[in-house]
């Protein structure tokens, strides 16, 4: 593993803005990621997302370029320009809303989705060309690198590994999916073909890799199910094409220094100051994307139920919801977003005052303005109906100072860790998300000091470096078992 590791995804680890300005690219991925990055030698692969970027991605002459993050960390980039059409029908057809809503059980199935030419299109002439012009900078990049190793990230990469595991056989190549992996039957929207390709994709790596055991479990169950292959559930292995392909669980943990260090910033003081200047007996948090996955919905009407069975609580408590805008070029994103700004209305007419408004909606992406609310919510409510990790589970316990309570979501990836400590809720059930806040907010001293010293205990235990090393040692055992059986 001596060459340098080649990660590939969608999204960088920065974008480029007019006049020259970076930003940081957005999202748990690309956290996840720049650890990686910065850990070892690698050469990162995405695709360019802005005009500045084609501009970027043109001046460099398609090769890699280092770029300083905003975020701090020097990086190798290459960033890849496909076809505007071909990427709208990748992104905006196919990856988002197709897969994702497949992936999260979105789909509404008695309306939803009528697949026809326009979607078989977009696979085929967007998905899969963003997909071969990735792959054919991947090939580029390992061109005359014995044994070399490539990092695949996520689901919109799917059938990249089967074009580069067909033109270098000896490529060792390592997929994780950073979102849920959802059971057979999701996945039987798709037409055969199309769900073959995805399969067959993944299939072409040597590694596939999850947050959590029950999403590895899902991921086996389809190659059995729709794939008719031969699956070793005990030790996690599926036969395919005379390979045999691993299947792993590696929880992404939080970077608890960089972390805290955001916690204790100038900035998030001076947030920190307005908000206990503000702040009434008790604070309920959520600090989400505005995305359907995230059950923002329930969440409100949770609260709103709760107002009304403990009126007791009126003019005390205010939830504070801080949403990033997510797929405002979805209409069903822009839909939600319009449907989350009306029930944040009818609630605070109902209950509000003069002087008390139960619900503040903030609309805006600001990590200093969160780390100022992490640091004194009594209850953070993660009430997604599925996510793949969920990181504000964990960033949250880790800087709170007045031992929160964590009201989550059992379909959460962070619930397999975290559950113990947390008040495990059904997302769907409005009734027991309330009686959880309740619980919250009347639980006893010496049960918060307890279920937060288990919280911060486990979110402290690992770091990303460890997510990082548990899967090169899987990508250096099975290479290794590779070489053995070549010679």
């Amino acid at each position: 593993m001596s060459a340098p590791l080649v990660l590939v995804s969608n999204r960088g680890p920065v974008t480029f803005g007019p006049d020259g300005e970076v930003k940081r690219g957005t999202g748990g991925l690309v956290t996840a990621l720049t650890g990686l990055a910065s850990h070892r030698e690698t050469t990162w692969i995405a695709s360019a997302m802005t005009d500045e970027d084609v501009d970027k991605a043109t001046e460099a002459g398609g090769r890699p370029f280092t770029v300083e993050s905003p975020a701090g960390g020097s990086y190798e980039v290459r960033l890849v320009a496909s076809d505007p059409d071909a990427y709208e029908r990748f992104y905006n057809v196919v990856a988002n809303p197709m897969l994702w809503f497949i992936q999260h059980y979105l789909w509404d199935l008695s309306n939803a989705p009528d697949i026809r030419r326009h979607e078989v299109e977009a696979f085929e002439y967007g998905y899969n060309v963003v997909n071969e012009d990735l792959a054919e900078a991947v090939l580029g990049e390992i061109d005359g690198v014995d044994d070399p190793v490539v990092m695949v990230h996520d689901y919109h990469l799917y059938t990249l590994p089967a074009l580069v595991r067909r033109a270098r056989p000896d490529a060792f190549l390592h997929h994780f999916i950073h979102i849920p992996w959802t059971q057979p039957d999701a996945w039987r929207v798709l037409p055969r073909r199309i769900r073959g390709e995805i399969f067959e994709g993944l299939l072409s790596n040597d590694i596939v890799g999850f947050h959590t055991r029950s999403y590895r479990w899902n991921f086996l169950q389809c190659c059995r199910d729709l794939m008719d292959l031969t699956v070793d559930f005990g030790r996690g292995v599926v036969e395919f094409d005379g390979r045999e392909v691993w299947v792993r669980a590696y929880p992404l943990p939080i970077d608890a220094r960089a972390t805290t260090r955001v916690a204790s910033s100038e900035r998030t003081q001076d947030f920190e100051r307005e908000l206990l200047r503000r702040k009434r007996d008790f604070l309920l948090l959520r600090v989400d994307r505005a995305d359907l996955s995230k059950n923002v919905l329930r969440g409100f009407s949770a609260f709103d139920l709760f107002l009304e069975q403990h009126p007791e609580y009126l003019e005390r408590v205010t939830f504070v919801a801080q949403l990033m805008p997510s797929r405002t070029d979805v209409p069903e994103y822009a839909e939600y977003l319009e449907r989350i700004e009306a029930l944040v209305a009818v609630v605070n007419h109902r209950h509000g005052t003069p002087d008390w408004m139960p619900i503040q909606l903030k609309l805006r992406d600001d990590l200093e303005e969160a780390m100022a609310s992490y640091k004194h919510y009594d209850v953070l409510l993660v009430n997604a109906m599925f996510d793949g990790m969920n990181l504000v589970a964990k960033e949250g316990p880790l800087v709170n100072e007045v031992n929160g309570v964590s009201v989550l979501s059992e379909n959460t990836g962070a619930h397999e860790e975290l559950g113990e400590f947390a008040l495990s809720v059904n997302p769907f059930d409005i009734q027991e998300t309330a009686d959880s806040i309740h619980a919250a907010l009347t639980m006893s001293p010496d049960e918060r000091t307890r279920r937060m010293r288990g919280l911060h205990e486990i979110v402290t235990s690992r770091n990303p470096g460890d997510w990082i090393d548990d899967q090169l040692e899987d990508i250096r055992n099975k290479k290794s078992a590779l070489d053995s059986a070549r010679s």
